[in-house]
């Protein structure tokens, strides 16, 4: 099953400090997700001013309970406050797109 997760950081001032002190551990986290073809794509969202504000995550798991278990429970930008909100979204990749077809 697929999701589309979107973090969203807080506003606060000490908002990108956070960010930028998870951000090495959540890039590990990021590049295990790939080897494991758990992520399929991923990107920062930014504001007009180009600064990091959250991040997308298009994603493959068995369900939403095991996307859970199996990430986000470990996820250093929730772990670290960095995202203070996150939704997730069932979704509907096409074959071609993951499948590099």
């Amino acid at each position: 099953m697929q999701f589309i997760v979107s973090g969203y950081d807080g506003k606060d001032e000490k908002a990108l400090e956070r960010r930028l002190a998870a951000r090495e551990a959540h890039l590990d986290i990021a590049k295990q997700m790939y080897r494991d073809k758990k992520w399929l794509y991923a990107a920062a969202i930014l504001d007009d001013a180009d600064k990091m504000i959250g991040s997308m995550i298009v994603c493959e798991f068995e369900s939403k309970d095991a996307l859970e278990k199996e990430w986000l429970d470990h996820e250093p930008y929730i772990k670290g406050s960095v995202w203070q909100r996150v939704e997730i979204h069932k979704a509907m990749v096409p074959p071609f797109i993951y499948e590099g077809s």
